[in-house]
């Protein structure tokens, strides 16, 4: 069975929803689990209906417009959360820990491969999640130029637990897994957790290619997609 992950994004201590990554558009966050767009209710929610892991990003952290760390600590204490703070080097990843249990190192914000490097030697990879975030199928990066192939030859040598495969263009989307990218990864997909724009169908062909774990949002929220089964 396909491990299903819950995802929320956070903006402004709500849990919001949105599409494609067009940040300044997303509205509070209608669920099936919480009477309210509350991270902690939520999480409350997906732990009554059996989560016993979930994802986190804090949009207003990642776009270095306050946080909602607090949030996060406390959703933390309810399930085990994989957090996206928009982690940039060591000292961040090293900061986030007292927040979350596993903290993921995004592509888009990360300064250099050093710094993951450091990360790598001086943490347990129980604790790190390397998010591979794309964007058109180009490796999505601020900080840093370089290929997917390239990128996936320093996963090779490093060795995550987990990897994130996002495509960004298709989160909120509903329109399925991007193949291609599935197809560049598929040597490591016994570590990859596949995100962006998943639909009921998509978690079918997922599973019976040997995915074993999703994040998914949009089609869980709205009770398209159960939690379990």
């Amino acid at each position: 069975m396909i491990k299903k992950i819950p995802v929320i994004d956070l903006k402004q201590h709500q849990a919001v929803s949105g599409k494609s990554g067009m940040r300044d558009t997303y509205q509070p966050l209608n669920t099936v689990f919480a009477s309210s767009a509350n991270p902690v209710e939520i999480a409350q929610g997906l732990r009554l209906n059996g989560a016993d892991e979930m994802y986190i990003a804090d949009l207003d952290l990642i776009e270095s417009k306050g946080h909602n760390i607090n949030d996060v600590k406390m959703a933390n204490t309810i399930i085990p959360v994989m957090f996206d703070g928009g982690v940039k080097n060591c000292e961040s990843f090293e900061f986030f820990l007292d927040y979350a249990y596993k903290i993921i190192i995004p592509t888009e914000t990360l300064e250099s491969i050093e710094e993951m490097e450091k990360i790598f030697e001086k943490y347990p990879k129980e604790r790190i999640v390397v998010s591979v975030d794309t964007k058109n199928s180009q490796l999505l990066s601020k900080n840093f130029d370089m290929s997917l192939k390239d990128f996936k030859e320093i996963l090779i040598d490093l060795n995550p637990n987990e990897i994130i495969l996002l495509d960004i263009s298709g989160v909120g989307t509903e329109k399925g897994y991007n193949k291609e990218l599935l197809e560049e990864f598929s040597d490591l997909k016994d570590k990859l957790i596949i995100a962006g724009g998943l639909n009921k169908d998509s978690l079918g062909e997922l599973e019976s290619l040997g995915i074993k774990k999703v994040l998914i949002g949009t089609s869980l929220h709205s009770g398209e997609v159960k939690l379990l089964g």
